[in-house]
């Protein structure tokens, strides 16, 4: 049997049709009244907006790019290989690298590109699981928190910078009995260098406080620095990815500059040589504790930035049609294998030991290994 469809165009509202002797209408606007190319569409009250989407194809892999790449590969995992046997920790990293960090990665990327939302509302899929999304909330405010005073430090230590001599050197002119006490009594474990007294009493101003319930004055130079640090990522924010989106084409690449600059440094220092080979120096017994492996496990955690929401985030703003593989590759693949972690720690290790050097100041290395310069 056929079907008599039959469009009549003759009400000014909406279209009607016949359709087995039945007449339907729709209430479609009139082609008069769509909006013409360019201008905002007025969504209906109670209609869900368009999730926005990054605005160009690498702002997406530089934010990730520049979210994994940072304190954790520089500074903590250097540290984290000198504690936990030297080069040999790359092995239980590289483990615990493939069989958690990387699959986890990309589970995170898929479900915040499938779900097109946010930490919490992602995780509408399985009901029994929000708890997570309020955990990676949790989580992620407590991280900006510290993380941010760690930046507002860095603003002073610029700062400082300027200054010549340095105030944290042997050259200022406060700090000679500091540096001529040390190279004296070398066998004295307590004594402080230059740096630490300035980073005692000039940065923190704890010397004289009695413990954590006596925290002290505040220090208004580290409290401008703390809402310098705030007002930068308020404007890096701003407009959501729109401004986000374009700043990691600087933060994202900037760290990489610094490295090269750290690497010269590093290899223009005395005794940079047997730095890298105390780095390499491997403790094989190291293996059989498992605080090793709890270690490589947290830092696998931490570097890759691993249930702090973040990657559901980012990834919310993809395209559905995303190639996600593509995408974590190119992320997870290349900057976060152990071989690159292992040359980015590597860059720091000369810039830590140039006191390794025969003839300097004695070191003493309090998490399990004691070195004495003068003794090679």
């Amino acid at each position: 049997m056929g079907t008599a469809y039959r469009p009549h165009h003759h009400r000014s509202m909406g279209n009607t049709l016949e359709l087995n002797g039945t007449t339907l209408e729709a209430n479609f606007p009139p082609p008069s009244a769509s909006p013409t190319q360019g201008q905002p569409v007025a969504l209906p009250p109670g209609s869900i907006q368009p999730r926005e989407t990054w605005g160009g194809k690498y702002e997406f892999l530089l934010s990730c790019l520049g979210y994994c790449v940072g304190l954790g590969n520089v500074w903590r995992f250097p540290y984290l290989c000198y504690r936990n046997g030297g080069g040999v920790f790359l092995i239980p990293y590289a483990i615990m690298l493939l069989f958690t960090g990387l699959p986890l990665f990309l589970m995170e990327l898929s479900l915040g590109q499938y779900g097109a939302a946010g930490p919490i509302t992602v995780w509408k899929c399985c009901p029994l699981l929000k708890g997570i999304g309020m955990g990676m909330l949790l989580v992620s405010s407590l991280v900006s928190l510290y993380y941010n005073v760690i930046i507002s430090w860095t603003f002073y230590y610029l700062g400082m910078s300027f200054q010549s001599p340095l105030p944290w050197s042997c050259d200022a002119p406060w700090n000679a009995h500091l540096c001529q006490a040390q190279n004296i009594s070398l066998g004295n474990a307590s004594r402080i260098s230059a740096s630490e007294a300035f980073w005692n009493e000039q940065v923190l101003g704890v010397v004289h406080s009695s413990g954590l319930g006596d925290p002290g004055a505040v220090r208004w130079a580290l409290a401008l620095c703390l809402l310098l640090a705030w007002l930068v990522i308020f404007l890096c924010i701003l407009r959501g990815i729109h401004t986000s989106g374009k700043v990691v084409y600087f933060t994202a690449t900037f760290p990489y500059l610094v490295l090269v600059v750290l690497i010269i440094r590093g290899a223009t220092l005395e005794g940079s040589i047997d730095g890298v080979r105390f780095y390499l120096s491997a403790d094989w017994s190291r293996l059989h504790s498992a605080q090793v492996w709890n270690d490589a496990a947290s830092q696998v955690f931490y570097s890759l930035g691993i249930g702090f929401g973040g990657l559901l985030s980012m990834a919310s703003y993809n395209k559905f049609d995303n190639n996600v593989i593509r995408s974590w590759v190119g992320v997870c693949g290349l900057p976060r294998s152990p071989r690159s972690t292992a040359r980015l720690s590597l860059l720091v290790r000369p810039l830590l030991p140039d006191a390794l050097h025969p003839g300097n100041r004695h070191i003493v290395w309090q998490h399990g290994r004691h070195h004495n310069s003068r003794d090679g």
